[in-house]
């Protein structure tokens, strides 16, 4: 009997229960439906240190992530994202892009490059990418101009590939602050729910 596909949702956002919140848990409650194992990670809830830039994590040429000398709980994030066959990168926008809490998860991803000390630029330890990835966004804008007037989307596939991932959706959600408690169109909870069964298949 096959194992079930393992999907992890790291979520950004500065409260529980919001949009972006939802939405994740439309995805993983569709993907669970179809046998996955699913976990939810709330940076907010994380001892994750900022990045001091020693690259002392970069300097070993080695297809493994390097080692962090920060003594947090980033490591075991980590852990948990490798060891998954999928991942749902979930953040709302603040100030035209991701929140401080996912930018410095996202900066401590440096671990995944290589950059020795005189080396003119980094490059990645491995560029394979065994793993799919999903990404949420939400803005108080609409969509389309939050969405074509900034990188976020582009931020958070960019990290998803340094996690051995590559993107095969996006859930980015418009007018979000409209109300204090979250309510998903049908339309949003249907896009939701179809990319959950496509990271239980494994498409």
């Amino acid at each position: 009997m096959p194992k079930p596909t393992r999907i992890t949702a790291i979520i950004g956002s500065y409260r529980k229960g919001g949009v972006n919140d939802t939405a994740v848990d439309e995805i993983l409650g569709a993907a669970a439906e179809k046998g996955a194992k699913v976990t939810k990670i709330y940076l907010i809830d994380r001892r994750v240190s900022f990045c001091t830039n020693c690259r002392t994590c970069m300097q070993d040429e080695d297809p493994q992530r390097g080692e962090c000398v920060l003594p947090d709980e980033m490591a075991e994030i980590l852990n948990a994202l490798e060891q998954s066959d999928a991942i749902v990168m979930a953040c709302p926008m603040n100030f035209g892009t991701v929140t401080a809490l996912m930018k410095r998860f996202i900066e401590r991803l440096a671990c995944f490059a290589y950059w020795p000390w005189g080396m003119r630029a980094p490059k990645v330890r491995n560029s394979a990418r065994p793993r799919r990835a999903v990404v949420v966004a939400s803005s108080a804008a609409p969509a389309l101009v939050s969405r074509n007037s900034s990188r976020m989307v582009g931020l958070l596939k960019n990290a998803a590939g340094m996690l051995g991932a590559r993107t095969v959706g996006v859930l980015f959600i418009g007018q979000a602050a409209g109300r204090p408690e979250p309510e998903l169109s049908a339309r949003i909870r249907k896009k939701a729910r179809m990319l959950g069964m496509k990271l239980a298949a494994g498409e």
